[in-house]
């Protein structure tokens, strides 16, 4: 096995014809084997306009590489087509819309066709199959890639909600896939032995970004009436959440302002503890985050221990710690094994501790001291990661070629 220590609009503009989802014959194409490929093509349960994080740092460093084709979940509304939204000349997002009532089989069929549909308007035939959902081969497995590439982010499965044939799917794609990332060292040591060429790629960081909180920056509107000592939370606000922990903490320190950028989802926003001290500020933008970050004096990852959280590795951590914040944790696995022995990073699992912890940090914000850390972020950006990967697949892509 391998591992490599480097570490929601719907709308879309109309810019392509719109794809009908009518029955197709078979083409067969006769292909040269050795034709350059200069597509990837990704399957996403996630929405390239929601929160910007591992699929949108990667593919977007892929379309140096290859066209990226983002093909997101299909959108329910009046009728059947297929929309198109450049992000730039190299990169696409595909957005299937099915009308209100369609049954999962009718869903799967219209996806295969309009997909068929779409592969050869843009003559495509030699490119990289790219899934982050299993679910997506209910209608792509008839697909011939070049090569295919399973970026496991997390463990879909364990998430409220998740398809109870998900797994079973997974077992499909782990069968087809060439290669396995994962988006941390727990979900390696999950898949390590289901697949012979698993790499870990755990979250990494725009270093570059986030720094810039370490300087005086403008503070946002929406946060200068909230007092100091700001404690913060930037992420999904969802059942991954201690939202008990959250609620204590809050009524233990009145005197703390607790910040939460996000956006609410798959759990009743009228079940979030609603108190003075508790501001729910919504979903940012990614180029905002780190004016946000730059008023705050801790950062805090309330997560909850449960199968949610078991793989998860969160990208905030490294975010947070480039922006000069510390970090006060519940004991995420991935989090302790990576910097629970920096002295920026308290690691704790009740409300009287995570006070403590945070009172902690209050007093120890010194930017002097973080030597060791900037190195280590520094050498796990996302620009190491996307290298690292694309040597992987381009190496892999020479032995596939040569069969």
């Amino acid at each position: 096995m391998n591992l490599l220590n480097s570490t929601y609009s719907d709308s879309f503009s109309q810019s392509e014809p719109t794809l009908r989802a009518t029955p197709q014959k078979k083409q067969v194409i006769s292909v040269p084997v050795n034709k350059p490929v200069e597509h990837l093509v990704c399957f996403s349960h996630l929405r390239w306009n929601f929160v910007y994080q591992r699929p949108q740092h990667l593919l977007s460093r892929a379309s140096q590489h290859w066209q990226i084709w983002f093909i997101e979940e299909p959108i329910y509304g009046s009728e059947t087509r297929m929309d198109c939204c450049a992000v730039n000349d190299r990169l696409t997002v595909v957005v299937p819309h099915l009308p209100h009532g369609t049954r999962p089989d009718e869903a799967i069929y219209h996806q295969r066709t309009m997909v068929d549909q779409f592969l050869a308007q843009q003559n495509i035939h030699e490119f990289i199959a790219w899934y982050y959902t299993p679910m997506a081969l209910a209608f792509s497995e008839h697909l011939t890639p070049r090569l295919t590439v399973y970026d496991c982010m997390d463990e879909l499965s364990a998430f409220q909600g998740a398809p109870p044939s998900l797994l079973r799917q997974e077992e499909i794609l782990l069968k087809r896939a060439d290669l396995v990332f994962t988006g941390g060292f727990s979900l390696y040591e999950a898949k390590q032995s289901r697949h012979e060429s698993v790499f870990a790629f755990p979250s990494s960081i725009d270093h570059k970004h986030f720094c810039q909180a370490r300087q005086s920056m403008a503070e946002p509107a929406d946060l200068s009436g909230i007092p100091s000592p700001r404690i913060g939370f930037s992420g999904v606000i969802d059942e991954r959440l201690n939202l008990t922990l959250l609620n204590e903490l809050a009524d233990r320190r009145p005197d703390w302002q607790f910040v939460l950028l996000g956006p609410v989802v798959k759990i009743d926003p009228n079940t979030l503890p609603r108190k003075a001290n508790i501001h729910y500020l919504g979903m940012k933008a990614y180029d905002d985050l780190p004016g946000y970050f730059s008023h705050w004096d801790v950062a805090m990852m309330p997560f909850a221990i449960n199968e949610a959280t078991r793989y998860i590795s969160p990208t905030k951590t490294p975010e947070y710690l480039a922006a000069g914040l510390p970090v006060v944790s519940t004991p995420i696995r991935d989090v302790v094994r990576t910097y629970g022995e920096w002295a920026q990073v308290f690691i704790t699992d009740s409300a009287f501790t995570f006070e403590q912890a945070i009172e902690k940090a209050l007093r120890s914000r010194r930017l002097d001291a973080w030597t060791a850390v900037d190195t280590y972020l520094l050498g796990n950006t996302w620009d190491h990661t996307w290298s690292a990967m694309q040597r992987i697949m381009q190496s892999r892509l020479a032995v596939v070629t040569d069969q």
